[in-house]
């Protein structure tokens, strides 16, 4: 029996972040730069939390009192309770957490520090991989 992988043999290294007191629109440019869908949010080098796009369109879309897109800081609308694992953590567990959660990515770090990122997009890559070693390709449409 193989043993479990760490959530560091999975995750995307290095992940793009912004600042907290960066704009909703740098953020926006970035993830269309990018093409992500999450920044782990810093201030002054520490890791404070996520924002993601659905974020910022329910900000956009909520229509809130707030100074707009254009002036309102990332640090006002990202979510600060980010789930943040350690790169040895299972990869079991984060999967379980994040289905039972309904949580679209894990922040990884290695003694606090930002690490990594990973998200069910990438939860989806690894696991289409895993099959494509495991299963053989088929016709059987026996369910449809």
């Amino acid at each position: 029996m193989k043993k479990m992988p760490l959530i560091k043999s999975v995750m995307t290294p290095f992940p793009y972040s912004i600042e907290s007191d960066q704009t909703l629109n740098d953020a926006t440019a970035m993830m269309a730069e990018h093409d992500v869908r999450h920044l782990p949010v810093m201030e002054q080098g520490s890791l404070v939390g996520v924002i993601t796009d659905s974020h910022i369109q329910l900000r956009r879309n909520g229509g809130t009192s707030s100074p707009g897109p254009k002036l309102e800081r990332v640090g006002d609308v990202c979510d600060m309770r980010a789930y943040v694992v350690e790169l040895s953590t299972p990869l079991d567990s984060v999967l379980r957490h994040m289905s039972e959660n309904h949580i679209g990515c894990t922040l990884v770090v290695k003694g606090g520090r930002l690490a990594g990122i990973f998200t069910t997009t990438d939860a989806c890559r690894h696991y289409g991989a895993l099959l494509h070693t495991l299963c053989r390709p088929g016709g059987d449409n026996d369910a449809a």
